[in-house]
């Protein structure tokens, strides 16, 4: 499998008015994440909305997904769950329509604990023989926000593990401590965080980042313009775009899907996650902070 690098946006759960999943505004966004030159897409994770989502609609989610990309691009199927037999279902669930690999939560439950994080691995990995794990390394409550450390060390004793997504804060001192720990057996480590810290990330050694979606063009030019070892470009878009994503820290699913309809990708922005909802006075700085973004946005909807 060619390794995984650059910008792979966790794709947000659409919802009609009724409130039922939206397969015809999921395939949208898939084609506008495409569009936006993405080097893949994860889907379902916290930005999905995953704890609002049956297990049905799900895999109905995933299976429309890989089809509708149709190997357009590699994408990552999350499989988290706190049962290492339903996680590792579910990692099949992507596996079988095309995931090139599974993102896993280390679970909560586990805490900090190494032995127990590697035998909730290990048994995924036993019953997906071949399976090639991500894992999430989240902040509680959500995740088990394991030190880097303990992070390497689950890793090095499950050789399924071929990727880190290290999310817990101060995300790049963190990157660079797992890079260091595993000492080049890892395939990559991506940054989360909505890619407030994209770029200490990447001058730390991520491999990549793991935004929402809203922004998928310009973090997909800042992806090209690092990469081509343009700092400068790169820093000019990572402006620009820090404010926006400032404000969606704590609107979260219901900022990305506001921005989304502003950019004409989404006519319905319902919600079923818990959390603040925008008043008149935050939408009209949402409308600001759009205009700040809105240079290093390469993708124009009417």
């Amino acid at each position: 499998m060619t390794k995984l690098a650059g910008v792979f946006p966790v794709l947000p759960t659409p919802f009609t008015p009724e409130d039922a999943v939206d397969e015809a505004a999921f395939r949208r966004l898939i084609d506008f994440a495409v569009e936006a030159g993405v080097d893949g897409v994860v889907f379902p994770g916290m930005a999905s909305e995953v704890e609002t989502l049956s297990a049905a609609e799900r895999g109905q989610m995933v299976a429309v997904l890989g089809a509708h990309l149709a190997g357009r691009l590699p994408f990552i199927v999350g499989a988290s769950h706190a049962d290492p037999a339903e996680s590792a279902a579910r990692a099949w669930e992507g596996m079988a329509v095309g995931a090139t690999c599974a993102m896993i939560m280390a679970p909560p439950q586990a805490g900090q604990d190494v032995a127990k994080q590697v035998a909730f691995f290990s048994a995924v990995a036993e019953a997906a023989p071949g399976l090639v794990i991500m894992l999430q390394n989240a902040p509680a409550p959500n995740g088990a926000a394991l030190s880097p450390e303990a992070v390497a060390a689950v890793a090095a004793a499950v050789p399924a593990i071929r990727y880190v997504k290290e999310e817990t804060l101060p995300c790049g001192q963190h990157v660079t401590r797992i890079l260091a720990a595993v000492q080049g057996g890892l395939d990559g480590v991506m940054g989360g965080a909505g890619a407030r810290f994209v770029l200490d990330e990447l001058a730390r050694g991520a491999n990549g980042t793991m935004p929402a979606l809203e922004l998928a063009d310009a973090h997909a030019a800042l992806w090209r313009a690092w990469t081509r070892g343009d700092r400068a470009e790169a820093r000019r878009i990572y402006t620009a775009t820090l404010p926006l994503l400032m404000l969606q820290m704590t609107f979260r699913v219901r900022a990305t899907k506001e921005v989304l309809r502003r950019r004409g990708l989404l006519a319905h922005v319902g919600a079923r996650a818990a959390g603040p909802r925008f008043d008149a006075g935050d939408l009209a700085e949402l409308s600001e902070l759009i205009a700040t973004a809105a240079p290093v946005m390469t993708i124009h909807k009417p």
